[in-house]
C-alpha cells in the first residue's frame, strides 16, 4: 500500500487570512468520558486588499460536529462541506455570529495538543495548531479574537477553573457542577488560548508594577508539591522586575497564573496571563533540585513572562516567522539569566548548547534559516536554529547598535506594531530605523541556513608596526540551497601584547586609537583589517563574547592558546582558548587511535589547567568551565567521518591524562571547595559546587579505591541533589560495586518522585559502559517508566538516542533499530514527542558505509509504515532525501 506524502507550505504562498474573528465566546462541559464545547464566533470578512479570496475554511480535527448555525438558523447537512481539517461555509454574509457544538476526548489525547488529561486534570497546548483539536476555527496566529470562556465541571474533581483573562463570575449549577467564566482584553490569536481544570492548590504572592497596578501572583500545583514552588515564585518576582528596569515593559493585567503539570511535550507554554508548565521547570527544592535545576526553572519561568511582550503583545503574521518571539524571547532570557548569576558561565552555556545542538542540526537535512521557507510539519520546527541561533541573530543585531540603540529599537518595535501580528522585516526595520544602522546585508541571517565558517590569520610586520588581519568566510550548502551569499558577521576582537595587556587599536584608516576592543564588519567573502602602531607581535582574541554563531578556524598555536587562556581579558575567550586547545589535542587522537598509534600526554594542556587551578582571582564557575573537556557531540562535528570509539577513547585518554598529571591540585581543590554550612544557591556556592564535582570527576578518571570512595561518601553524605546527584553521574560510568550501590538507594530514595527519577533513568541511558542498550531496554519495562509521557520518553530513551554515541551508533545497529521500534511505538502515541526521536538519526550521512546502510535500511522502514505522522514523515523522508542529495 503507498503511503500519502504530505505537502509542504511555502512562505511565498502566505497571504493574509480572508476571514476574521473579532469575538469568541467558548463554553466547556468538562466530562470524564467526552467533552462537549460550545462556539459563538463573530466572523466578518478581512478588509486588507492583500487578503486572500474565497468562502470561510475553518480548521477542526479529531471532533464530532454536533451542530453548526449562522446567525441562529442552523445550518443542514447541505449548507457546508466537511472534508479532512476543513470545514467551509460556501456564501456566508459579509459579517455574522457562527454557533457550533462539537464532542471531543481529552481523556484520550495522547497526543497531549489541544484540551487533553493529566495526572486527572484538564489542560490545553494549543501551539502550534492544537487549538484546532478544540474546535471549529480559524486556527493561525493572524487571526486574533477577544475570548471569554466558561467552563463547567465537577466541582469534587475539578474545583479550579482556569483560563486566559480575568475571573468575572463563578458559581453552581443545577445537578451539583460549578462554573466559572474569564474574559481576555487583549485580542490574542488561538495558539494562546489556555484552560485548566483540576484538584490543584496555589502559592500565591503579589507585586506592584512601577505604574502602581497590583498583580496577584499564583502558580497551581498537586497537592503535595505546594512546598518545591517558592523558588519559580521568585522567580517571577525577578522576572517581572527585571522586564520593567532593563527594557521599560510592566506586566498589563491584574492576575498572572502559572500551573505545573507532568505530562507536557515542551518546557513550557506563555498562553496570556495562564502559562502551562511542565513541572520539570516548575519544582525545585535542595534535596530533590540540583543547581542547573534551580538556574533552569529561573530561566524558563523568565522566558515565558518576557512572552508577554515579545510573542503576546506583539505576535507573528504567519508560524515562517517563529523565531521573531521565539530568538527574541531566548536572547532576552540569556540577557537576565546573566545578571541574575554569572554572565561569563550563562554565555558559555548557551555556546555549548549551541555548538552541541544547532550545528549539528545546520549540517543536517533538517538545516533550515531562522526564518525556514517551507514546512510539513510546523511542530518540527521548534528547533535550535529558530531558538538559540535565533538568539544569537538577536545578539548580533544588539552587537552592531549597541545596548542604546537596541533599546530604541526595541521601544519603536513595540510602539509601531503593538497589538499586531507582524514579521522578522518589521522586527528589523525597528531595530535599523531606530538606530540609524544599516542591516540590509545582514538581513541575510534570516534567509540563510548553515553555519559560516571564519578563517582568520595574522601578519605582523615588525618594521612598519603594523599586523594585517585577514578574514576569509564561507557558508556551506545546504539542502536545497547552494553558492550563498557571505553573511555580514560582527567580529569581536582584540590584540594583546607579551604582558597580556590590550594593545590600543588603530586602523590604518584612523587618526587615532579606540580603545584595545573592537568590532569589525566582516562582509566580503575575503577581506583585511590592518592595524597601525602595534609596539610588538600581538596575540589575537578573536570572536570575543561568541559575537557570531560561526566555526573560527585560526593560525593559533598551542602556545597562543594557552596564553590566550590565561591572560585573555575576555572572560568568554579565556574559556574558548582552552577549549580550542582541548579539542586539537582530542581530534589529533582520534585519528591517532584510528591509526593504531600510542597516545602521549599532552603537557601544554596540563599547564594551562594547571594555571587555572591556581588562579586564586578567578571565579570558581568560570575555572570549572575552563577545565571542561569539550563534549563527544561537538567533537563529532569536527571529522569528517564519525568514530564512535575513537571519539570516546580520545576523551577518556585525555581525561585519565589529565587527572593523572594534576591528581595533587584536584584532591586540594576538592577540599578547598566544600561546602561547610547550609546549602546556597547564590552564585557563589554554585560556583564552588561546580568546581569541586568537576574536580571529583577527574580525580575519578584514574578509576581507583580511593577516588571512588571519595565519591561514595559524598553521596552519603550529602544533603543536596547536586553534589548527591554529581557522585551518581560520575560512578555511573564505571563498572564498580559503588555504582550499584548509588544507583540503586538513589532508586530507594527517590521512587516516588517521578521529576528525581528522569535524573535515574537518565544516567543509566548516556552510561558508556558495556550493555547500556540491554539495560534502557529493560528500563522501558520499568514500573517507574510510562512511555506517554514526553519527560520520561527524553529522560531514557531520548537521552540513549541523541547524548550516548557510541550506544546508538553500535556496529552491529542494534542501537538504531531499537530506535526505530520506538519512534513507530511513539508515532501512534504522540507524534511530536516521535518526530524528535527521529531526529536522532539526522548526522547519518557522516558515519561510515556499514553504518549509514543499517539507518538507511530502519529509515526506510519508518517512512514505508502506513499511517505515519506529518511530524515523522518530514523528518524521516528529508533524512533519506540528504543522501540523495549528497549523491548528487
Amino acid at each position: 500500500m503507498s503511503v500519502s506524502k504530505p505537502q509542504p507550505k511555502y512562505l511565498a504562498d502566505y497571504q493574509p487570512s480572508a476571514w476574521l474573528i473579532d469575538r469568541a465566546d467558548l463554553r466547556f462541559e468538562l466530562g470524564e468520558e467526552e467533552t462537549v464545547v460550545h462556539a459563538r464566533l463573530s466572523i466578518r470578512r478581512n478588509p486588507d486588499e492583500k487578503a486572500a479570496d474565497g468562502p470561510l475554511v475553518l480548521m477542526g480535527r479529531q471532533m464530532d460536529l454536533l451542530t453548526l448555525a449562522i446567525d441562529g438558523r442552523e445550518l443542514e447537512a447541505g449548507g457546508y462541506t466537511l472534508e479532512g481539517e476543513n470545514l467551509t461555509l460556501p456564501g456566508t454574509p459579509e459579517s455574522f455570529e457562527l454557533s457550533s457544538s462539537v464532542r471531543i476526548h481529552p481523556e484520550s489525547n495522547t497526543s497531549l495538543e489541544g484540551l487533553y488529561r493529566s495526572g486527572g486534570n484538564f489542560c490545553t497546548q494549543c501551539e502550534a495548531e492544537g487549538f484546532r483539536k478544540i474546535t471549529y476555527f480559524l486556527d493561525r496566529p493572524d487571526v486574533m479574537a477577544r475570548y471569554t470562556v466558561r467552563i463547567e465541571g465537577d466541582p469534587e474533581r475539578y474545583p479550579v477553573l482556569l483560563s486566559n483573562g480575568n475571573l468575572i463570575e463563578s458559581g453552581e449549577l443545577e445537578g451539583g457542577y460549578h462554573f466559572a467564566v474569564w474574559e481576555d482584553p487583549f485580542p490574542k490569536p488561538s495558539y494562546l488560548f489556555a484552560l485548566v481544570a483540576g484538584d490543584l492548590v496555589h502559592l500565591e504572592d503579589r507585586f506592584t508594577t512601577r505604574s502602581g497596578r497590583e498583580v496577584t501572583l499564583r502558580i497551581y500545583v498537586r497537592d503535595g508539591d505546594l512546598p518545591r514552588t517558592p523558588h519559580a515564585m521568585r522567580s517571577l518576582i525577578k522576572s517581572m522586575k527585571w522586564d520593567e528596569e532593563v527594557f521599560g515593559l510592566e506586566y498589563d493585567l491584574d492576575i498572572f497564573n502559572i500551573v505545573a503539570v507532568d505530562d507536557f511535550n515542551m518546557g513550557a507554554m506563555e498562553n496570556k496571563s495562564l502559562n502551562i508548565f511542565n513541572s520539570k521547570y516548575v519544582l525545585a527544592s535542595d534535596d530533590t533540585a540540583t543547581d542547573g535545576d534551580y538556574i533552569n526553572v529561573e530561566a524558563v519561568i523568565a522566558h515565558e513572562y518576557f512572552h508577554n511582550w515579545t510573542g503576546n503583545r506583539v505576535t507573528l503574521s504567519s508560524w515562517f516567522h517563529l523565531s521573531l518571539k521565539e530568538g527574541l524571547t531566548v536572547f532576552r532570557d540569556q540577557q537576565f539569566t546573566g545578571d541574575m548569576n554569572s554572565e561569563p558561565v550563562e554565555r558559555i552555556g548557551s555556546v555549548r548548547t549551541l555548538r552541541a545542538a544547532q550545528f549539528p542540526e545546520d549540517a543536517g537535512p533538517m538545516a533550515h534559516p531562522i526564518r525556514p521557507p517551507s514546512y510539513i510539519e510546523m511542530n518540527n520546527f521548534y528547533t535550535t536554529t529558530v531558538y538559540e541561533k535565533g538568539s544569537e541573530v538577536i545578539r548580533m543585531i544588539h552587537t552592531l547598535l549597541g545596548a542604546g540603540g537596541f533599546r530604541k529599537g526595541m521601544d519603536l518595535y513595540f510602539e509601531r506594531h503593538d497589538g499586531k501580528a507582524v514579521t522578522t522585516d518589521d522586527f528589523v526595520d525597528a531595530m535599523a530605523d531606530a538606530s540609524g544602522v544599516d542591516l540590509e546585508h545582514f538581513r541575510l541571517w534570516y534567509e540563510q541556513a548553515g553555519t559560516p565558517t571564519l578563517k582568520v590569520s595574522g601578519e605582523y610586520d615588525e618594521k612598519a608596526a603594523t599586523y594585517a588581519l585577514t578574514v576569509k568566510q564561507s557558508v556551506p550548502d545546504t539542502p536545497g540551497h547552494r553558492d550563498k551569499k557571505p553573511m555580514h558577521i560582527p567580529l569581536a576582537m582584540g590584540l594583546l601584547d607579551p604582558a597580556g595587556k590590550e594593545i590600543p587599536l588603530q586602523l590604518e584608516s584612523e587618526s587615532s586609537a579606540d580603545g584595545g576592543h573592537r568590532v569589525l564588519d566582516v562582509k566580503a567573502a575575503e577581506q583585511t583589517f590592518t592595524f597601525v602602531n602595534v609596539p610588538g607581535k600581538p596575540v589575537p582574541s578573536l570572536l570575543r563574547g561568541f559575537s557570531a554563531p560561526v566555526y573560527l578556524e585560526t593560525d593559533l598555536g598551542h602556545e597562543e592558546l594557552s596564553f590566550l587562556m590565561s591572560h585573555d581579558t575576555d572572560s568568554f575567550n579565556r574559556w574558548e582558548a582552552g577549549q580550542q586547545l582541548a579539542t586539537d589535542l582530542l581530534l589529533g587522537y582520534v585519528s591517532d587511535l584510528q591509526a593504531g598509534r600510542e597516545l602521549e600526554d599532552a603537557p601544554v594542556l596540563f599547564d594551562a589547567y594547571d594555571k587555572v587551578l591556581t588562579d586564586e582571582k578567578l571565579d570558581p564557575a568560570l575555572a570549572a568551565q575552563a577545565l571542561m573537556l569539550p563534549g563527544s557531540a561537538v567533537l563529532a562535528e569536527r571529522v569528517a567521518t564519525i568514530d564512535p570509539d575513537a571519539i570516546i577513547g580520545a576523551l577518556k585518554f585525555l581525561r585519565r591524562s589529565v587527572g593523572a598529571a594534576l591528581k595533587d591540585r584536584f584532591a586540594s581543590v576538592y577540599e578547598a571547595n566544600r561546602d561547610e554550612g547550609e546549602y546556597n544557591i547564590d552564585a557563589a556556592s554554585m560556583g564552588r559546587r561546580s568546581l569541586k564535582n568537576l574536580a571529583l570527576g577527574y580525580l575519578l578518571s584514574q578509576e581507583d579505591p580511593e577516588s571512588r570512595g571519595l565519591a561514595l561518601t559524598q553521596f552519603r553524605q550529602a544533603d543536596n541533589m547536586t553534589d548527591s546527584f554529581a557522585a551518581l553521574a560520575w560512578l555511573s560510568d564505571q563498572d564498580c560495586d559503588e555504582r550499584v550501590e548509588t544507583l540503586g538507594s538513589f532508586y530507594d530514595r527517590w521512587k516516588d518522585n517521578s521529576l528525581v527519577l528522569d535524573k535515574w533513568f537518565s544516567v543509566q541511558a548516556i552510561s558508556f559502559l558495556p550493555g547500556t542498550l540491554d539495560r534502557v531496554k529493560e528500563l522501558t519495562n520499568h514500573e517507574a517508566f510510562d512511555v506517554k509521557n514526553p519527560n520520561k520518553v527524553r529522560a531514557l530513551i531520548g537521552a540513549f538516542a541523541h547524548w550516548n554515541l557510541p550506544g546508538f551508533n553500535a556496529a552491529d545497529g542494534a542501537g538504531y533499530e531499537f530506535i526505530a521500534d520506538r519512534v513507530l511505538e511513539l508515532n501512534d502515541l504522540n507524534p511530536q514527542v516521535a518526530a524528535r526521536l527521529a531526529g536522532a538519526f539526522n548526522r547519518w550521512l557522516k558515519f561510515d558505509g556499514e553504518r549509514q546502510e543499517r539507518v538507511r535500511a530502519q529509515l526506510e522502514r519508518i517512512e514505508g509504515t502506513d499511517g505515519l505522522s506529518r511530524n515523522v514523515f518530514e523528518i524521516v523522508s528529508k533524512a533519506l532525501a540528504m543522501a540523495k542529495t549528497t549523491a548528487g
